[in-house]
């Protein structure tokens, strides 16, 4: 509600004395409705206007938003921001995650910089530019501002042409690194499990699927990867029955495996330690339960695992013999049937 203010002035936008008393008993008493043709003039007096309490409440949530961020904030430690919130075990785990958190921080850091100077621009445009009381009609119309108009052309360009090399340099560091592996292992996923083939070492380990016939909960010991430390690895991914996905969240990198084709990571680990993997690719029933482990350990205790294999009778590599295809037919052979 507004109080009477008893210092108010009103009078017709012309002038005059006349027309003052007609812009008085305009309104109700207590009450004063100024039309187009009035003003009011009010002199600094404590019986100013007051607004109710409803203008105070969006301060009063922006001032507890601005509180709750900064609390969140606050509350990450360096290790987070340094990663720029992947996996805190991702920071230097191979010779890859680097590039990655460098190419992600990089993109948040410039894409925020654009969000500031963008809501800056509109917050102040939204004051600086905002109807006044004393307005009438529309403002001056604009056209055409040629000098805006370059700016606004020229620094988009700037932006993406800087992505686009960043991301290339990124690229070329890890997605395209096909860097001679010192190792060279082939991992294989099946419904519901993993198969990994040590070639160099002419030896494997076949993972153990879950329990099938319904007599008991599905269930098993996660299949484990070695792989050592401080060595260039050739990571060969393949299927044997349906589409998986082989993902290490803390390598920061993920390839499918599709049946019938090969994909592959060059990669060198650099810090020791356990990791989990994943099937990333809902692939059936117990998708769930496609985990696997990832030792990184120093490379004699890797040719100790390798040799306990090939005392354990596993040499050798487990090959396609073992894929569950037969339900798929390429249609191309088919194609290539008929016309013979």
């Amino acid at each position: 509600m507004w109080r009477q203010n008893q210092n108010s002035v009103i009078r017709p936008a012309g002038g005059g004395q006349h027309g003052a008393q007609e812009c008085a008993r305009a309104g109700p008493p207590g009450r004063t409705v100024i039309d187009g043709s009035c003003e009011r003039l009010h002199v600094d007096s404590p019986n100013q206007p007051v607004r109710g309490k409803r203008r105070i409440w969006p301060r009063r949530l922006v001032a507890v938003g601005a509180v709750a961020m900064t609390a969140l904030l606050a509350g990450c430690s360096r290790e987070v921001w340094e990663v720029g919130f992947f996996p805190v075990e991702s920071k230097g785990a191979t010779s890859h995650t680097d590039a990655y958190t460098a190419l992600w921080n990089g993109g948040w850091i410039a894409a925020l910089l654009v969000g500031l100077v963008t809501w800056g621009l509109i917050l102040w445009c939204v004051i600086a530019f905002r109807r006044k009381k004393s307005d009438r009609g529309l403002p001056v119309q604009l056209a055409y501002n040629m000098p805006i108009e370059i700016l606004y052309t020229v620094i988009p360009i700037i932006l993406v042409v800087g992505f686009f090399f960043h991301n290339v340099s990124a690229l070329e560091k890890t997605i395209d690194d096909e860097t001679p592996g010192e190792q060279v292992i082939e991992v294989v996923g099946k419904q519901w499990a993993w198969d990994f083939n040590y070639v160099t070492e002419d030896v494997h380990y076949a993972g153990v699927q879950v329990n099938l016939d319904g007599t008991e909960q599905p269930g098993y010991d996660a299949p484990t990867l070695y792989l050592p430390a401080d060595t260039d690895i050739e990571l060969v991914m393949r299927s044997r029955d349906v589409i998986h996905s082989f993902w290490v969240p803390a390598f920061l990198e993920k390839r499918d495996m599709i049946p019938g084709r090969e994909s592959s990571i060059h990669l060198r680990p650099l810090k020791e330690g356990t990791y989990v993997g994943k099937c990333a690719e809902l692939c059936g029933e117990f998708h769930a339960e496609m985990l696997f482990n990832v030792e990184v350990v120093p490379e004699n205790e890797f040719i100790e695992y390798t040799d306990s294999l090939r005392e354990q009778g596993n040499t050798g590599i487990l090959g396609p013999d073992y894929d569950r295809t037969e339900w798929y037919q390429n249609p191309y052979e088919q194609e290539e049937g008929a016309e013979q």
